[in-house]
């Protein structure tokens, strides 16, 4: 590599220049260090990517010292950024909670209408979080809140291919066969739907009830592929969203995910990991649940009982209980747990291990 030639004897050498941030590569070139702007200022939880690329383009965000208008630009730790001015915070560690949307909210920051949104009713010492995609204004069940746009992002697409299941009521008296459509795919005004498992649980009366899964999260997909094959939905739960579950959270409360749950799951780095922080409460001040999985061990002091079943038993095999009363059985961790629960009964066919 040649060497850039020395100054003449006596001359001064070019003044060093402030460093800047890191630019895109060229095309054809090495990647440039660092992460995007917009990315940054998602991780540090001051907005969504798209937020974060409309005050760089309305000059609210500065690189050392300097405004920029395009989010085309590669930031790292040694990069001096503020937004309003203000220095940007430090990026907070991953967290994830899970939320039982009510019917009659807006899954949005606000609404041109006025309507009410999911984040006026979430807790007022809940930081500022972003929703895992949307459901409707007429669905209830779990939402899944993150403060990271990085977790946000990677849940929401298409090549995740985390399941999401829903219970559904609709209106009438179907027959197995009638959902062949939905399972095979269909194209409805010509956007292509991904096929769907369905399985027809119980005829209640007039409706019927459904467990429904998919793998994609389209506008009022559910919805808009029955009305196809010709049934009403007149009530849709989300009750699992890849391995997290709604359990038994309530209407409107909330439960913070345990950090090692949201490590395992996601696949982040141990060193992501940081000290558990206290359960959100509700607001009405109640615990929002018990938190997602039991504790491992049983407390100093206490005996471990007698164990059940016969003593030398093939490592794995399930314990017996006494004759003629079934062994209890266990309830599912919530957010990291693979049984299906929620709105009645469970889904048709085996569940995930984890």
């Amino acid at each position: 590599m040649s060497k850039a030639p020395a100054s003449p004897k006596g001359k001064p050498g070019p003044k060093s220049q402030p460093r800047k941030a890191a630019a895109a590569a060229p095309a054809g070139g090495a990647a440039p260090e660092g992460d995007r702007i917009a990315k940054v200022l998602s991780r540090a939880g001051v907005a969504s990517r798209r937020e974060a690329e409309r005050m760089i383009a309305e000059g609210r965000v500065s690189v050392n010292g300097e405004k920029i208008d395009s989010p085309a630009l590669n930031v790292t730790a040694a990069d001096r950024i503020s937004v309003d001015g203000k220095p940007l915070p430090e990026a907070e560690a991953p967290r994830m909670w899970l939320y039982y949307k009510p019917i009659g909210l807006v899954t949005s920051n606000s609404d041109e209408k006025g309507r009410t949104t999911i984040f006026d009713e979430l807790p007022e010492d809940m930081p500022r979080v972003m929703t895992v995609g949307r459901l409707d204004i007429n669905s209830e069940g779990l939402l899944l809140l993150t403060n990271d746009g990085g977790i946000k992002r990677k849940l929401e697409l298409p090549s995740t291919g985390w399941l999401r299941r829903y219970r559904v009521r609709i209106n009438g008296r179907p027959k197995d066969e009638d959902f062949a459509p939905l399972r095979q795919g269909l194209v409805i005004e010509g956007e292509r739907f991904q096929p769907m498992t369905v399985a027809l649980d119980r005829q209640q009366g007039a409706n019927a009830w459904l467990t429904v899964g998919l793998r994609e999260g389209k506008n009022r997909e559910i919805r808009r592929a029955m009305e196809d094959i010709g049934f009403n939905v007149n009530r849709l739960l989300r009750i699992s969203y890849g391995p997290f579950q709604l359990g038994e959270l309530k209407p409107g409360a909330v439960e913070e995910l345990r950090p090692r749950v949201v490590r395992d799951q996601l696949g982040l780095a141990p060193e992501e990991e940081q000290p558990e922080a206290r359960p959100t409460r509700s607001r009405s001040s109640k615990p929002a649940g018990k938190p997602g999985g039991k504790p491992m061990g049983r407390p100093a002091g206490k005996p471990a009982g007698k164990p059940m079943g016969k003593p030398g038993g093939k490592p794995g095999q399930k314990a017996q209980g006494k004759p003629g009363k079934p062994p209890g059985k266990p309830s599912a961790p919530r957010g990291g747990g693979d049984a299906q629960r929620g709105g009645g009964k469970r889904p048709i066919g085996k569940n995930p291990r984890r």
